[in-house]
């Protein structure tokens, strides 16, 4: 196993698009900032994060509601 060719290096970052644009969406959906899709790269901080984005009142939500 040696270092990666320029293929995997672009299929590595083709699949990190695919994951990280749709992330990015729903937290600006959400009405969170899209670079929270950091925290889900990191290992032990995404499931915190999880935890974060599950019980905490989301901006999005309290804009709806006060309107």
């Amino acid at each position: 196993m040696g270092v990666l060719s320029i293929a995997h290096w672009i299929v590595i970052l083709i699949i990190f698009v695919i994951y990280v644009a749709p992330v990015v969406k729903i937290l600006q959906r959400a009405g969170f900032s899209g670079w929270w899709v950091i925290v889900g790269l990191i290992p032990v901080a995404n499931i915190v994060g999880l935890w974060v984005f599950a019980f905490t009142e989301w901006p999005a939500l309290a804009a709806s509601s006060n309107s």
